[in-house]
């Protein structure tokens, strides 16, 4: 047995795992404590619950389950990095908005996310959003004076957008390469501007559906090691058995035999269909980069993009990488909450 020491995995996008749902309408406290406990047997020590395109009241309803979930328990509070919200302001386009709801798509409101932080105690990190919508970019100012980080994504901008975006403040891609349409000029487009933006960290998901390996490789690349971060964008269904689902992001979903997750009836991805760690053996398994770099992007990078601090009793997971990655023990906050 092969069994390696790395650092607590980090993951700033995190929809839900193994039945666990953060935008479900039922979502209580007792879901995020249950989907943190599920993370850690994955090897993820810290997150962020990702909050997506809703209603005010039920994006609101998703802050506060969190919150509570965090007061429930301080390893819990520890591993709860922050809250991510994806949405609502986001391209109407199809392809662009992905499993969306179009419907409560809306331009960016600062006073709705002075509500949100106020529900959120403060703890929102990250808010996604497509920065040719209108009032983006008052929003990106006023939202990075408070700490918050601005990420382009599910977006169909023009370049100067980009680039007036990156100017007021937005520092982050998510999930670079997806949720825009299928089809983009060849050149100009507005990934090309994403890629060659040095104040711009790109998130990817690398879980050998959203990108190709040689996609994957050239944008990491160009990005460079410290600019990208591997993310899991894991949706409630992942780790989930082969089917045909009923969802509240997406409505019928299929999940293939080989743990793609996708809207029934039209292949568009809904979400990826496993945890941070399968990302990684994916990747370790198909990228040409080695060991340490991909923990670079999985750990360090996103570790440092939260400000967590350094600390000489830093979270810690032991991997068995006899053919795959297999968690053996997880360590947060000094203490031990898993091990097999």
């Amino acid at each position: 047995m092969s069994v390696r020491s790395w650092p607590g995995l980090v993951d700033l996008q995190v929809n839900g795992f193994h039945g666990f749902d953060v935008n479900s309408d039922d979502v209580t406290a007792d879901t995020i404590v249950a989907l943190t406990q599920a993370l850690w047997a994955e090897g993820i020590t810290s997150y962020l619950p990702t909050v997506i395109t809703a209603s005010e009241d039920r994006i609101l309803h998703a802050l506060q389950a969190i919150v509570q979930a965090r007061r429930s328990d301080p390893l819990i509070a520890h591993s709860i990095a922050g809250i991510h919200v994806e949405g609502p302001s986001l391209s109407p386009e199809d392809g662009a908005r992905g499993a969306h709801d179009a419907a409560q798509l809306r331009d960016p409101s600062i006073a709705e996310l002075e509500r949100w932080q106020q529900a959120a105690d403060g703890l929102i990190r990250i808010v996604t959003l497509a920065p040719e919508r209108a009032g983006a970019l008052e929003y990106i100012a006023v939202a990075k004076a408070q700490g918050i980080r601005i990420s382009i994504g599910h977006c169909a901008p023009a370049l100067e957008q980009v680039r007036e975006a990156i100017d007021a403040g937005a520092s982050l891609s998510t999930h670079l390469g997806n949720g825009i349409h299928p089809m983009l000029p060849r050149h100009p487009n507005h990934l090309w501007a994403q890629l060659a933006a040095d104040d711009l960290t790109a998130m990817f998901i690398a879980d050998g559906h959203h990108l190709p390996a040689d996609t994957l490789t050239a944008m990491i690349r160009a990005k460079g090691l410290q600019r990208s971060i591997l993310t899991s964008d894991s949706a409630a269904l992942a780790g989930c058995p082969p089917g045909r689902y009923s969802t509240p992001v997406g409505g019928d979903v299929t999940v293939a035999d080989d743990g793609r997750l996708s809207l029934s009836g039209t292949g568009l991805l809904a979400g990826s269909g496993t945890s941070l760690r399968g990302c990684i053996e994916w990747a370790l398994a198909n990228l040409p980069f080695t060991e340490d770099e991909v923990l670079i992007m999985a750990a360090s990078n996103p570790a440092r993009m939260l400000r967590r601090p350094e600390s000489s009793d830093p979270d810690r997971v032991d991997v068995d990488l006899d053919d795959g990655v297999h968690v053996r023990r997880v360590v947060v906050s000094q203490t031990t909450v898993f091990e097999s």
